[in-house]
């Protein structure tokens, strides 16, 4: 009974130590919380936005560069109506398993969680004023035509929605480049209706991006340029090892030839 007498102040000692370290983690946990619930919900699809944005650059921006001609602001084609085109430039692509933030330098082994990263911590550099989801355009530029491509079957084609998405493609390509501006603007025009709005169709006889697009240099030429670099030194080293041997052969030859040409004593 002593014993307990004796031991029984060390408990409430040690609450008096832990009750400050619980209040401060329950304080740290309440300021987290609340601050990823103040984000608020953006109904805009960032994935689809990022796929919108790829067809744009692959399939329409080489194109825009060849007639040197600048898309009017008023486009929902122009960068700066893609409501997370500054974000997407803060992303650091450092290697194959780590992807950096480029507001806060905080690295991720994925880019899905560097997505949610910014949906948490950088939502207020949004800007959220107006109609500025790429990811709405991704009827009329073919999204699901390029997201689905490397699944097999296809999905059954509604006339109603291949209308809606025409006149909605047709409807960029008078914005973007209304015919009235010029030479260039009336190619692209024309352009932007064959490479997007006539595959808009239920009888299959058209596909998207008939005129192509960026080239892209495919792993076989890579490793074609890696194995020419491999095998430059080698070649080098053969050919300066024929030249030695040549002209040592050479100076052998000339010895012998010395020799022989010496005359005999009499």
């Amino acid at each position: 009974m002593g014993r307990l007498k004796e031991s029984s102040p060390v408990i409430p000692l040690l609450l008096l130590l832990l009750f400050p370290l619980l209040l401060l983690s329950q304080v740290l946990g309440e300021s987290e919380s609340t601050r990823e619930g103040n984000a608020p919900e953006i109904h805009c699809s960032r994935h689809r936005s990022r796929a919108a944005w790829q067809i744009i650059q692959d399939y329409l921006t080489p194109f825009v560069e060849r007639e040197r001609y600048q898309i009017p602001n008023k486009c929902r084609l122009h960068p700066d109506n893609d409501l997370y085109r500054d974000q997407e430039q803060h992303k650091v692509h450092v290697d194959i398993y780590e992807w950096k933030c480029g507001y806060c330098r905080k690295s991720f082994n994925e880019e899905k969680f560097l997505d949610q990263h910014f949906a948490t911590r950088h939502y207020n550099l949004l800007n959220t004023t107006g109609t500025k989801c790429l990811a709405d355009l991704c009827g009329a530029l073919h999204c699901d035509f390029v997201l689905m491509s490397s699944k097999k079957g296809k999905s059954k084609c509604n006339p109603a929605a291949a209308a809606k998405n025409r006149h909605l493609c047709e409807s960029l390509a008078n914005t973007c480049f209304p015919v009235s501006q010029g030479p260039a603007a009336s190619r692209l025009h024309e352009h932007f209706l064959r490479q997007f709005c006539d595959a808009h169709t239920c009888t299959g006889k058209n596909k998207p991006f008939p005129k192509g697009g960026k080239k892209k240099s495919g792993v076989f030429y890579l490793a074609v340029s890696i194995l020419t670099l491999m095998l430059l030194p080698l070649f080098y080293l053969l050919v300066f090892l024929h030249q030695r041997e040549k002209r040592t052969g050479t100076q052998v030859l000339r010895r012998i030839v010395k020799t022989g040409k010496k005359t005999k004593p009499s």
